[in-house]
């Protein structure tokens, strides 16, 4: 089979090549899937887990890639809950060889059933933006109907998915990125609109909710205008400002087989829409992870026509 492979953590995704490789056996509780499309998310090559297992131990040359949506190809020893031929997506482990790949062995746990009506493409671009904003608004920031939510990174993978999670539920919500973004955020959902390099983002006034995907200066800004009790949810890492009296949470994103099905079932009923950007073939993966120019949306690599 072809796959992406990376074997020099310094060299970022200059350093992918397109190799062939024997397609994977499934273990016990796996499935073997066959990719019909790859997610692949900005700064991915950084993660430790792409280059050491869990002893810490070099595992290049490695695939990576952790979001996928194809066909269940053929079952592991005692798997249960999923079919051969069925049409699945999901998010595969970290410390595992990923989805860049015409075939990928994933734990049948992280997976959850595909809608026929769903395409392949818009499967593999959910994963990881879906269950983080699912799991930052809901398992974290306890979102409920009627708080306010100020929401970074507008419009970004994340944030393009958190705010019409967040609308459904009942939420007030301000987004924040540059000026371009701003038709964008609203399009989305957005009730309001902070431009980070002109607006003063202190006149959004208190809120109840924080979710942060850039870190820095803005997440300390953010965290003194939470209301008390709020709660300051965020990806960038530790967070390095704390509400008064709140709490902050970073966390990283899990597979959640449910939590993937009711995210599925909105985005059949057209809510939310996902923002795709750059669909590209396996051959020409790695030419697409190197633009000359700024990508814009997710980038997902189409492995089968």
């Amino acid at each position: 089979m072809k796959a992406i492979v990376v074997t020099d953590q310094a060299a970022g995704t200059a350093g992918m090549t397109l190799v062939e490789r024997d397609v994977p056996k499934p273990a016990g509780n796996d499935v073997l899937v066959e990719v019909h499309a790859s997610g692949f998310t900005p700064g991915e090559l950084t993660w430790p887990s792409n280059w050491t297992d869990r002893l810490g131990r070099d595992r290049t040359p490695s695939v990576p890639g952790h979001e996928l949506a194809g066909v269940v190809s053929a079952l592991g020893y005692a798997t249960r809950g999923l079919a051969v031929g069925q049409r699945v997506f999901g998010l595969t482990d970290w410390t595992r060889d990923g989805t860049l790949a015409q075939y990928t062995e994933v734990e049948a746990r992280n997976l959850a059933p595909l809608p026929g009506d769903v395409d392949f493409t818009v499967g593999a671009s959910l994963p990881i933006s879906g269950l983080t904003a699912w799991q930052g608004l809901f398992d974290h920031g306890r979102l409920q109907a009627g708080q306010s939510l100020l929401v970074h990174g507008a419009a970004g993978g994340v944030g393009s998915l958190v705010t019409p999670l967040a609308r459904e539920a009942g939420a007030y919500i301000v987004r924040t990125r540059r000026a371009a973004d701003r038709e964008a955020a609203l399009d989305y959902g957005a009730h309001e609109f902070v431009d980070l390099d002109a607006d003063a983002l202190e006149a959004v006034g208190r809120v109840d909710l924080v979710f942060d995907v850039i870190g820095g200066d803005v997440q300390k800004r953010s965290a003194a205008l939470l209301r008390a009790g709020g709660t300051l949810v965020t990806i960038a890492g530790p967070p390095e400002a704390r509400p008064a009296d709140g709490l902050a949470i970073d966390f990283v994103v899990e597979s959640d087989r449910a939590q993937l099905g009711e995210i599925a079932r909105r985005v059949r009923d057209g809510r939310p829409r996902t923002n795709i950007g750059t669909v590209a073939t396996l051959d020409d993966a790695v030419a697409a992870f190197n633009p000359t120019e700024r990508a814009t949306g997710k980038t997902i690599i189409q492995v089968r026509p």
